[in-house]
């Protein structure tokens, strides 16, 4: 009976997976690493012919990574300007020497191998790795891998009886973007550094580290763009004129369809005119009834997750996400790094809200979609053609109160989805004092639908009194009024992550980890009111490369690169061929940027 070594991302994934194929009798031995065991069962695998004796046990995260050979390692060992070309090497981690032991212990005795790594293009590197350090021992085996996007008991059998080889194109685009993150970023950082140190010898050096990321720099970038914004803001006057009536016992006010003028004369001017006594009638001239929709949220994607825990939860993204990847290996939720928001034809949604029918909080929300004819999600036009929408995968209960907190917006937000839009009538008055008009808009809600399981948004009546066309009436009151522009608001982490998405920096799975290590390296912090501020270092080394002609603050560069790494993953481009052409960019900039250097720790030291 052939022998099979599975191996998962983690060891609650490898835990799960392997108590549901051995329907709960597998057995647990240790591995090497007292984090990482070792699950042995038995159970048929269609892709190799019969019964196979499955061991099943996992990593953590990356095993390798790159780095430079010894002689460049230490920062002064070499010109920062030789680390694009300098010799790397893939070595394993120091803290996955013991997993690697297991690995390749238990893979000596295997005719096979299956990856169970996310469905990600992390995971499909990091079942690179698992099958290089597993080929040093055992070259002769066959590997395959599971695609899933659940931890549930109908995707992990779907997925162990359709097993397909590893893309290597999807791995390769990750080797590219490692190795251009390390030249690149080392570079950057040690020239940085090293300047700074000598121009202020005296500081602290830890302190003193100045890290570049290509991520990095164009996040930073959109909040000390905002920052400055507001900043150079000039409050302007203006000046706009309310009508107010009170009708029916409902004091209303009509808004002006100029809405501001800026010029106090020529607006005094108009309200003088408006207010002569054989002027002051107002006439009804417009009265429209219409249907009003308010839409339900369309399915969730990472990005959504991010936004909503960020705005509605107090939850930062970083923690979201790591409280997602932990309901997701419990089997609460499904996988929560997606850049899909439209769910496939052959999930079974009516299952996915009947497991709700217990939950006592909306429970009877999820009756009522089924007795309505069953869900009938809102998509959206995404799809990574990987991993659905994130969706609750079973009820859960006892969770931490974080954990509730993301699986309850999880869990409202699909089942939002899945009803009904929010309908009203919206009524829209509009009157004329003599040349000037000026108008009212109310609003009954008839149909709540979605909105009573999602509290994340808010929709309200309006009440005004009732009017006819043509009617007269005098208002109560015809008032000038003066107001200032005011200054865009500082960055939230929200907004931030829209920016990074619109722009294309980053993925759905690195956003958080970009916004945190600016916030590590002091490049920037949050207020009070958990907005973004940039700190001095953050806007001298902005400054300084604009002072320089290289904008590294845009978000050209990186999001270039991003098109590129996708192009690779759909086999259109050459890894090779894209890591030379991006290292050739940068290191251009690069030259320029010690050429120049002067200018740009001018900048640096003046806000520091």
């Amino acid at each position: 009976m052939a022998r099979v070594l599975n191996v998962a991302e983690k060891n609650d994934v490898a835990k799960n997976v392997a108590n549901i194929l051995s329907r709960g009798s597998s057995k647990r031995r240790e591995g090497y690493s007292v984090y990482n065991k070792v699950y042995d069962f038995r159970i048929e695998v269609p892709a190799l012919n019969g019964h196979c004796d499955m061991i099943m046990t996992s990593v953590c995260g990356h095993l390798l990574n790159y780095d430079f050979i010894a002689q460049y390692s230490k920062w002064n060992s070499c010109d920062p300007k030789i680390l694009f070309t300098a010799p790397i090497t893939s070595v394993c981690l120091e803290m996955s020497q013991k997993i690697k032991r297991t690995l390749q212990r238990e893979i000596r005795r295997c005719a096979a191998l299956i990856i169970w790594t996310d469905c990600d293009r992390e995971g499909e590197n990091i079942g690179f790795e698992i099958i290089k350090v597993c080929q040093e021992v055992n070259p002769n085996f066959r590997i395959l891998r599971a695609h899933f996007s659940e931890i549930t008991s109908h995707a992990i059998y779907r997925a162990l009886n359709s097993l397909t080889e590893p893309d290597k194109r999807i791995s390769d685009a990750v080797d590219v973007r490692q190795q251009l993150d390390l030249r690149i970023g080392a570079a950057f950082t040690r020239f940085q550094t090293i300047e700074l140190q000598k121009l202020r010898p005296n500081s602290n050096s830890e302190k003193s580290i100045i890290s570049y990321g290509s991520c990095q720099f164009p996040t930073l970038g959109f909040v000390v763009e905002r920052w400055k914004a507001r900043e150079s803001f000039v409050p302007q006057p203006f000046w706009f004129i309310e009508v107010t009536v009170t009708k029916d016992g409902i004091k209303c006010t009509f808004n002006w369809h100029r809405q501001r003028l800026f010029n106090e004369r020529a607006c005094f001017s108009i309200l003088a005119r408006i207010t002569e006594p054989e002027r002051i009638e107002a006439k009804v001239i417009k009265v429209n009834h219409q249907r009003r929709l308010k839409y339900r949220p369309v399915a969730m994607d990472t990005v959504t997750l991010e936004r909503l825990a960020s705005s509605k939860l107090r939850i930062n993204a970083k923690r979201a996400m790591t409280i997602a990847e932990k309901l997701y290996t419990s089997g609460f939720i499904s996988y929560p790094r997606t850049e899909t928001n439209k769910f496939p034809p052959e999930i079974k949604l009516n299952d996915l809200v009947s497991a709700q029918l217990d939950n006592p909080q909306w429970g009877s929300f999820a009756q009522r979609i089924l007795s309505n004819g069953g869900a009938t999600p809102r998509n959206g036009k995404k799809t990574d053609q990987a991993h659905p929408p994130i969706h609750p995968t079973k009820a859960a209960k006892n969770l931490k109160q974080d954990e509730k907190l993301i699986y309850e917006l999880i869990t409202r937000h699909f089942l939002a989805c899945c009803d009904k839009d929010a309908t009203g009538q919206e009524e829209s008055i509009e009157i004329k004092i003599d040349e000037e008009i000026f108008k009212l808009k109310g609003l009954r809600i008839e149909e709540r639908n979605y909105l009573e399981v999602y509290p994340y948004e808010k929709w309200f009546n309006k009440l005004i009194p009732k009017f006819q066309q043509d009617e007269v009436f005098v208002p109560d009151a015809i008032m000038m009024n003066e107001g200032k522009t005011t200054a865009p608001e500082l960055l939230t982490e929200a907004q931030l992550i829209a920016l990074m998405e619109k722009n294309g920096i980053g993925t759905d799975a690195t956003h958080a980890e970009h916004i945190e290590k600016i916030k590590e390296r002091k490049y920037i912090s949050e207020t009070e009111t958990r907005h973004l501020k940039p700190e001095g270092l953050g806007i001298g080394l902005v400054e300084g490369y604009d002072e320089i002609g290289y904008q590294m603050s845009k978000p050209f560069l990186r999001a270039a690169l991003e098109k590129e790494l996708q192009q690779i993953c759909d086999g259109k481009k050459n890894a090779d061929q894209v890591l030379q052409n991006q290292l050739n960019e940068y290191k251009k900039v690069f030259e320029e940027s010690c050429r120049n250097k002067t200018k740009l720790f001018g900048k640096i030291i003046a806000h520091i």
